[in-house]
């Protein structure tokens, strides 16, 4: 008919998929300095959406594990660590004290148990703590342990004997930090090398000891060096079952005391590097919380920390307090984590355990 035309039909419109960017792929083999400043620079968000990513696919959703860290041999110490308060050599007002008594440090993990920790610390300013002195500390494990908790230690430098001494104890976790990137090592501590850490952290793992392991940041120290750190951790084969991230406590009368503090972002950079190289790992938010705040807390979980230390003191520097911690978990929906350890014990009383702990000393 004329004057009519058919319509015709329209062109299919063509659908547009908007995909989730993938996460960066790990290296085949160890990882790279280059590779983990790659990661570092990413815009903010992308790396929060990758840490957060990994962190799901090796661990639940809010779960936080609670650990409590006690100084039982306080002060007194012959090293020079330019960040730590009971270097014998520096003025802080920090006392040197002997080791505490298997009744006293009972007393405080039961309270820390009794606050919801599941893992309890013990730390001891010593270079290297001898024979006798790990017969003692033996003794400490024995009864911590008694009371169905995880067990931790950071004594300093071990020999093989010893950690295998401290095995046969029960003794789950060792505390030995590597502190910072090699290259930077001499800059914070001159007493000893890196590579006694290095040794002592292959004695503990030979004995069957698991491995806490981590670092500091804020200590004046350049963005590679943060990379430095993190590819020496994700490196060792394997890599720790803990991982304590630690922002220096300025404390007065140390060499670092007039050191820059961190970017808070920077902060939470690391913390997300660190579960990304590590996803097994717990990654644990440590020493200078008390500075940082809910918010910036917030986003460290975010990017994948899922351990705190839990009590009102780190050794001798400050720390959240207990109801600080309980109420920002509760605002932010996060749970404290109890382990199947000790779930078993209280069904039969059993005291056999293991999974991770840390501290700004060892």
């Amino acid at each position: 008919m004329s004057g009519f035309t058919t319509p015709t039909a329209a062109a299919p419109q063509a659908v547009q998929l908007h995909r989730r960017p993938a996460a960066t792929p790990q290296p085949a083999g160890p990882w790279s300095v280059e590779a983990i400043q790659a990661l570092l620079d990413k815009p903010l968000m992308d790396l929060l959406f990758e840490a957060q990513t990994v962190h799901r696919q090796h661990w639940p959703a809010g779960d936080i594990e609670l650990a409590t860290l006690l100084s039982v041999k306080t002060g007194g110490c012959p090293e020079n660590c330019g960040y730590c308060p009971q270097a014998a050599e520096f003025d802080t007002g920090v006392k040197a004290d002997k080791l505490m008594e298997v009744d006293e440090v009972v007393r405080a993990a039961q309270a820390a148990k009794d606050a919801g920790a599941t893992r309890f610390c013990m730390g001891a300013a010593w270079r290297a703590p001898k024979d006798r002195d790990i017969e003692k500390v033996s003794a400490l494990i024995g009864a911590v342990k008694g009371l169905g908790l995880q067990t931790c230690a950071t004594l300093g430098m071990l020999e093989s004997h010893q950690a295998q001494a401290l095995k046969d104890a029960g003794l789950d976790y060792y505390n030995h930090n590597l502190d910072t990137a090699p290259e930077y090592y001499t800059d914070v501590v001159s007493t000893r090398a890196y590579q006694d850490r290095l040794d002592t952290l292959q004695n503990v793992r030979s004995a069957g000891i698991s491995v806490c392991c981590g670092g500091i940041v804020g200590m004046g120290e350049a963005p590679v060096h943060r990379a430095g750190l993190i590819a020496q951790l994700a490196n060792l084969q394997p890599y720790p079952e803990s991982v304590p991230i630690n922002s220096l406590v300025r404390v007065p009368g140390t060499p670092l005391a007039d050191s820059d503090p961190i970017d808070p972002f920077d902060f939470v950079r690391v913390i997300a590097v660190a579960r990304i190289t590590m996803p097994k790992a717990r990654v644990r938010l440590s020493a200078g919380r008390q500075q940082m705040g809910e918010a910036v807390q917030a986003l460290c979980f975010m990017a994948g920390a899922n351990s705190i230390f839990y009590g009102d003191k780190l050794l001798v520097t400050g720390n959240p307090d207990v109801d600080a911690d309980v109420q920002l978990l509760a605002k932010l929906g996060l749970n404290g984590h109890r382990t199947q350890a000790q779930e078993d014990g209280a069904k039969d009383g059993a005291a056999h355990h293991a999974v991770p702990c840390e501290s700004t000393c060892g």
